[in-house]
């Protein structure tokens, strides 16, 4: 009797402690994140942004980020986000532009983006306008925070361009605004995920990728390329983090403070993370012999002349779609100059 008096009593101690345990570490609400790739500059914010929650609310909020898109594929993260598979998603506006026409002006080639910083400042200028919100809910999506990239450049395998005609013909992935400022000096943009780029250079597919230098390294682009084009800088890809309304919404409200709150954290940690990159890639490019290719400012003054019509050719597509595409790209233009 003794003996199964202090069964009992172990018994009962071990389930108060489980039953302790679970209510002082389980997370009151915990959120996945659809991304894919591996852990890299390109998702750091997302890092931070989980750590800064979950300090601020003492691990009640929990944020589970999963690569390698095992819980959708990239072109399909915001549709997941629209009926709810997850809670956060990432993805770029040039997967599918016609879902989200307002973001693909930040898509748009030479621009005059200069720096990190200034992409950071006109996409939230961006995102707080009422017609790019309203796009975006059609989704059921709320913009959460831009995943910063520098200007994509082209690395290529086989012989080094040094001037603009000698694009004509190339195979290149070039996605967005940048593939058509491609084709239209005479390039054949090419649609190849960020996973398969390296594969499509090695066997021919095609001869160039356009990448942010992180990219080039992630996917191993640089390891077969025999050239990279050091101050092309014609433009970018935006690729904003997202969030279900419906989650948000649900939040109480100290983990939504806690989360807008977590924001500007995140970004000044991958604008931190995204400068040690440079430390990696120029070393990288003169270990393996790359070509660092600079054109001339009359070659970039011809590369930057295409753009003009790219740019009138989407505010027309855009404003007959109904978005108020001119006072979107003005209003980008004049952040932009500021």
């Amino acid at each position: 009797m003794l003996f199964s008096l202090k069964s009992a009593t172990a018994v009962s101690a071990v389930a108060l402690s489980v039953m302790f345990a679970t209510e002082t570490f389980a997370a009151d609400v915990t959120w996945n994140v659809s991304l894919w790739g591996k852990r890299r500059a390109f998702t750091e914010h997302v890092e931070k942004l989980a750590q800064e929650v979950a300090a601020k609310t003492d691990g009640k909020f929990e944020i589970v980020l999963h690569y390698g898109g095992a819980l959708s594929k990239s072109r399909e993260n915001l549709d997941g986000i629209s009926f709810g598979a997850f809670e956060m998603a990432q993805f770029c506006a040039s997967y599918h532009a016609d879902k989200n026409p307002s973001l693909t002006v930040l898509e748009l080639p030479f621009l005059g983006v200069s720096d990190l910083e200034t992409e950071v400042k006109v996409s939230k200028a961006l995102y707080d306008h009422p017609a790019v919100q309203k796009d975006l809910g059609r989704w059921n999506a709320k913009l959460l925070m831009p995943s910063p990239m520098p200007q994509y450049n082209f690395a290529g395998k086989g012989d080094v361009p040094a001037s603009i005609s000698d694009f004509d013909g190339m195979r290149v992935r070039a996605l967005g605004g940048l593939g058509k400022l491609m084709e239209a000096v005479g390039a054949v943009p090419t649609s190849v995920t960020a996973s398969e780029t390296y594969q499509a250079i090695d066997s021919g597919t095609v001869q160039a990728a356009g990448f942010a230098p992180h990219a080039h390294l992630s996917f191993k682009v640089v390891e077969v390329a025999d050239w990279w084009t050091k101050n092309l800088n014609p433009g970018t890809v935006h690729c904003p983090i997202v969030v279900n309304v419906d989650a948000y919404n649900a939040l109480p409200d100290d983990f939504k403070a806690a989360l807008d709150a977590s924001v500007d954290p995140a970004l000044a940690h991958y604008l931190d993370t995204y400068a040690k990159v440079y430390d990696k890639w120029w070393p990288e490019l003169e270990n393996r012999g790359v070509t660092q290719v600079e054109f001339t400012d009359e070659e970039l003054a011809a590369f930057s002349s295409k753009a003009g019509p790219i740019h009138e050719a989407w505010v027309e597509e855009q404003s007959a779609n109904g978005l108020p595409a001119q006072e979107l790209l003005d209003m980008v233009k004049k952040t932009i100059a500021e």
